[in-house]
């Protein structure tokens, strides 16, 4: 047999319709990003607006995430019912509606309602968007494909945070008028309606991903897809292996059950919520909803410091692409391993850095050579999680499950990391309130403790199709006769 495809295009390209639909999968990894941090710039006009206490302040940012959570967990049974595309359309029209409605906000319930909204939508889309990129991606450049989920994240925190920056500037500070008679914190959310209009116009040109039409009997459409994304593989041997797969899962458990032997789990299920719980246990969250203020606390001014998140935002935009181009090189564990220990070792120098400072509450200052080895250290934090942890995990979520309970799973891992976060964002501004050497400490001990679990836990995923993949995280069930 002869071959069409040029020296540029042969078996090592990525063809260009699959990477159109990974990065269009990936938009929901935008409005992740834009949403978590949106807030950020917000947080003090907020608290001054509505006269809010620390604990308010910080119920108000971190209720957005249990939305997160509860929309994560909807999400699967979603995909699983209806398919991965209407999905994406609901989470594409929470997001919009809690963009209005968190901008125009009469008072803090007010607020925080919209902000639940988005959650939820936002939860539907941290799930759909690696799980559907991953089924759409030929097996040998998945990784790289799915990381696009973490860079999306990463851009989506990016615009967040500059146009947050271009509105307070524009207004001299963001609780100050800017337009209509708005101040600069609403434009902040309002600014919103952007991404949430182009999310919903892409969830209505994407195909259904093909192994969700393989699961509903639809063998013949999920062909055309499976010839369009991956025209170099064998078509039939991939639908074999997805039906092969799933008569395997139906032997050891009912049809889409999560449930198991491990507190009710199923090992691999326990294994996604481990994961994404450790990577928001790390406090990766904290830099980017409080940046702006802990830099203020530091001792930059509110210009400054908007700026300082800005950059901190694009580093871990550059990271992230250095982990795109890495993961399907030399692997999943390698990335995560050195990942771990750069972590710990930043997270350890920023507590003690901040155990030399003087003052207290939002009064804190940093002497010396302090604040500029704080800063620096947090930007190493940001390199070694973006380069490693941020992506990967969303690599591994969307690798290690069955694909019967795959788009399930994939939920109530991603569940367990919002709770995570909402925990972790919570409670950072009464623990910081009360010692950021102990807050910062804590969380260089959960990434030491992520480099232990990598090495006797997580095997290597690299270059296998899912379906050989997820054979390292579930026992077979043993041969009947």
């Amino acid at each position: 047999m002869s071959s069409t495809s040029t020296p540029h295009s042969g078996p090592k390209a990525i063809p260009r319709k699959v990477i159109g639909l990974a990065v269009a999968g990936a938009v929901g990894g935008f409005l992740f990003g834009f949403d978590s941090s949106v807030v950020n710039g917000a947080v003090d006009a907020i608290q001054g607006d509505f006269k809010l206490g620390d604990t308010l302040t910080g119920f108000a940012v971190a209720i957005a995430l249990l939305g997160c959570a509860v929309g994560a967990f909807m999400a699967g049974k979603i995909a699983d019912a209806k398919g991965r595309i209407p999905a994406m359309k609901l989470g594409a029209a929470l997001f919009l509606i809690s963009a209005l409605g968190t901008g125009l906000a009469f008072n803090v319930i007010d607020l925080i309602f919209w902000r639940l909204v988005g959650g939820l939508g936002i939860g539907l889309a941290s799930v759909i968007a690696p799980a559907y990129i991953s089924e759409i991606s030929p097996r040998r450049h998945r990784g790289r494909l799915a990381s696009l989920q973490q860079l999306a994240i990463t851009i989506g925190i990016f615009a967040a945070l500059l146009s947050d920056a271009l509105f307070a500037n524009a207004a001299g500070g963001a609780a100050q008028e800017l337009w209509l008679g708005l101040p600069a914190w609403r434009w902040m959310f309002l600014a919103g309606v952007v991404p949430a209009i182009a999310y919903g116009w892409i969830a209505f040109v994407l195909p259904e991903s093909p192994r969700f039409l393989v699961l509903q009997g639809k063998e013949e459409e999920a062909t055309k897809v499976f010839k369009t994304i991956a025209p170099d593989d064998d078509t039939e041997r991939s639908i074999r292996e997805i039906k092969e797969a799933v008569k395997e899962d139906s032997l050891s458990a009912k049809k889409g059950s999560l449930r198991g032997k491990r507190l009710g789990l199923m090992p691999v299920v326990w294994i996604g919520i481990i994961l994404s719980v450790l990577q928001q246990f790390v406090g990766i969250n904290v830099i980017f909803y409080y940046s702006t203020t802990l830099w203020q606390a530091v001792g930059f001014q509110e210009k400054d410091s908007l700026t300082i998140s800005v950059v901190t935002a694009v580093v871990n935009i550059l990271v992230t692409l250095v982990a795109i181009a890495l993961v399907d090189r030399i692997g999943r564990r390698p990335i995560l391993l050195t990942g771990s220990i750069g972590m710990a070792v930043s997270l350890g120098t920023m507590a003690l850095a901040f155990s030399a400072a003087t003052g207290s509450g939002s009064d804190i200052s940093l002497p010396g050579a302090w604040g500029p080895i704080a800063l620096v250290a947090a930007n190493v934090f940001v390199v070694s999680f973006g380069a490693s942890w941020g992506p990967l995990v969303w690599v591994l979520l969307g690798e290690i499950f069955p694909s019967r309970i795959r788009a399930r799973a994939l939920g109530l891992a991603a569940a367990a990391q919002w709770v995570a976060n909402f925990l972790i964002t919570l409670t950072f501004p009464a623990m910081a309130a009360a010692s950021l050497p102990l807050t910062y400490g804590m969380y260089a001990l959960f990434a030491a403790a992520s480099f232990f679990f990598v090495m006797f836990k997580i095997p290597e995923t690299n270059g296998m199709s899912l379906e050989q993949a997820e054979t390292l995280f579930v026992k077979k069930p043993k041969a009947e006769q």
